[in-house]
């Protein structure tokens, strides 16, 4: 039996360049957009300084005093970027970083500052972590051995948590990778009243090479590095488990970091989780972007753009970079 012809083509009838003809077609028929409700803004706030201090592996990155941090967070509520994200980095350590959870350590003193001048205009977020604190720059309380104590390390965080939480906190970003680490931090404050703060878990937390900027950030103390408890970035399906884990134990928002370097993993992660997804594109993504631009190798804003558009596009619900403000500004002004 002949089979039956198909519809034979009509020269010109498929023009997919149709949709591409102008601005406003584009923008009419874009499938994925970014809005400045979807980002959010790390910053960096440390003890001791009277005059904000730039970083030289970050252009146009800030260690802040604290009536700088006030006026940053001023602005990227007025730009109306999503969220902001605190980092404390103190004067002095000590191996179980314990300005972590002092009521007047940098970072709870931050968190406080930023509520006192925003309010719920942005999501005060607050990095849960001990890196930052410890003189050894792990994200742990340290064994005899010299190798990170998980169990013990879940104790100073359920302490961090309630200390962010009365200053404010309206999320907590758990970044240490601890196994169990949400599942003690939301019992401690459950059982302390606060079950209105959110937990984002930084479920996918890769041991990257992009983070090196972060570190001089931070100030960082660490020798070695961070593998026995960071993913390995050859694994790509471990974070399914990951994720699993902590939306299990209570996790509110799961992390995927970093974000460019892994969106095969932050697709994954956005095909499955049944909470929001968050992306971080980190320190050196950021410095990369920064470099090339100054070097005049590729255009700064369209880098800027496209990067965080890409992070949305493979599935993240709200990406935190370093160009929140800025990049919620040139979103406004391109729909006007």
């Amino acid at each position: 039996m002949t089979p039956t012809p198909g519809p034979v083509p009509v020269p010109g009838r498929t023009r997919l360049r149709r949709l591409r003809t102008s601005p406003a077609m584009r923008r009419l028929v874009a499938q994925t957009r970014v809005d400045p409700a979807d980002l959010v803004l790390p910053v960096f706030v440390r003890e001791g300084l009277t005059e904000p201090r730039p970083l030289s592996s970050m252009p146009g990155v800030l260690q802040h005093t604290r009536d700088s941090l006030r006026r940053a967070a001023a602005q990227a509520a007025q730009a109306g970027v999503g969220g902001i994200m605190l980092f404390g980095v103190p004067e002095h350590r000590d191996a179980t970083g314990s300005q972590a959870d002092a009521p007047d350590g940098v970072l709870n003193v931050a968190i406080a500052d930023v509520v006192a001048e925003v309010g719920d205009a942005l999501v005060v977020q607050a990095d849960l972590c001990l890196d930052e604190f410890t003189d050894h720059g792990h994200c742990g309380v340290l064994t005899p051995r010299g190798t990170v104590d998980n169990d013990a390390t879940l104790e100073r965080y359920a302490s961090m948590a309630l200390a962010q939480a009365d200053a404010g906190a309206h999320l907590v970003g758990l970044s240490g990778m601890m196994d169990g680490q949400v599942a003690a931090t939301r019992d401690a404050l459950d059982a302390a009243g606060r079950t209105d703060v959110a937990l984002l878990a930084y479920a996918a937390k890769y041991a990257s090479a992009f983070y090196g900027p972060f570190r001089e950030a931070v100030e960082s103390q660490l020798h070695g590095d961070r593998r026995t408890y960071q993913m390995d970035p050859a694994n790509r399906r471990e974070a399914a488990r990951e994720v699993a884990a902590d939306v299990a134990e209570g996790a509110d928002v799961v992390m995927v970091k970093p974000a460019m370097s892994y969106l095969d993993v932050l697709a994954d992660v956005a095909a499955t989780s049944s909470v929001p997804v968050f992306a971080y594109q980190v320190s050196g993504e950021y410095a990369m972007i920064e470099a090339a631009a100054a070097q005049g190798w590729i255009d700064r804003r369209g880098a800027v753009t496209e990067s965080v558009l890409s992070i949305r596009r493979a599935g993240a619900d709200v990406v935190l970079t370093y160009w929140a403000t800025e990049l919620a500004a040139w979103l406004v002004e391109e729909r006007r």
